[in-house]
């Protein structure tokens, strides 16, 4: 029985883990491609009120921002809601998680979740997620994952480790790892669909280390190991032809699960 509790135990210390880096976060993390947010959004889309649940700094909060959706950000720890408030100031941002979510019955027409909807104790979050959507109303997980299909970034997975790069985090990793969980909520929805989007950013091996050391896996571990880690990824970064001088694409994929509320 301590199992299930160490787990749930062990995702909180890692869901919490980012306030500490809220500044490196919000300059290095990249945003979403706008092809993904829409398709997000369901074609047609039920509405424009959108939710962006576990919104961090704000990544996903400006994308939906600029595909014109009227956005509400909801955001349970207080250094990523102050740099997304600081970033984002005419957007409303409110304190809440996605267990207890500070919004009336029926007020949004789609919940999006930025690499955030594994954190959520779905148990708890699809009947709140629920009560909040429209009939129809669509949730939508985003996860921008490197595309180890490209031989250096696979690479780069392979040194990096799987508490940088973990399963959600390539995608074939993501389309096995990612689903609804079937507690609580996933009754309230209908059968998911998963899409892929090729996305890029540009990168320096400098920024990237930065990038990678925002990781949760990476942010938990003890200084030590942190530093051996990010050292070991700059020095592979320093040796292959694509990213040892300048500036470079670091290939990704922009990958999206949705879910309709019946």
């Amino acid at each position: 029985m301590t199992r299930p509790r160490a787990e749930h135990d062990e995702r909180l210390r890692h869901a919490l883990s980012f306030g500490a880096a809220a500044t490196s976060y919000a300059e290095h993390r990249p945003d979403y491609a706008r092809a993904a947010v829409r398709w997000a959004l369901g074609d047609p889309a039920p509405g424009v009120r959108v939710l962006d649940l576990g919104a961090g700094t704000g990544k996903l909060t400006a994308t939906l921002a600029a595909v014109g959706a009227d956005v509400t950000a909801v955001e349970p720890d207080p250094a990523m809601l102050t740099e997304l408030r600081r970033a984002l100031p005419g957007v409303r941002a409110l304190p809440g998680s996605a267990e207890a979510i500070p919004l009336p019955d029926a007020s949004v027409d789609a919940v999006l979740a930025g690499n955030a909807l594994h954190w959520f104790d779905m148990a708890v979050a699809g009947p709140e997620i629920a009560r909040v959507l429209v009939p129809g109303g669509i949730l939508a997980g985003l996860w921008n994952v490197v595309d180890d299909r490209v031989d250096w970034v696979a690479g780069l997975a392979r040194v990096s480790g799987s508490a940088v790069i973990g399963p959600r985090d390539t995608p074939a990793g993501w389309r096995a790892e990612t689903h609804l969980p079937k507690a609580g909520g996933a009754a309230r929805f209908g059968s998911p669909e998963q899409a892929e989007f090729p996305y890029g950013q540009r990168r320096t091996a400098d920024s990237l280390v930065a990038a990678l050391a925002t990781r949760a896996g990476v942010l938990v571990m003890p200084k030590r190991e942190r530093q051996v880690t990010l050292d070991r990824i700059r020095a592979f970064l320093a040796g292959e032809p694509e990213t040892a001088d300048g500036e470079f694409t670091l290939p990704m994929l922009t990958c999206v699960l949705r879910v309709r509320r019946l």
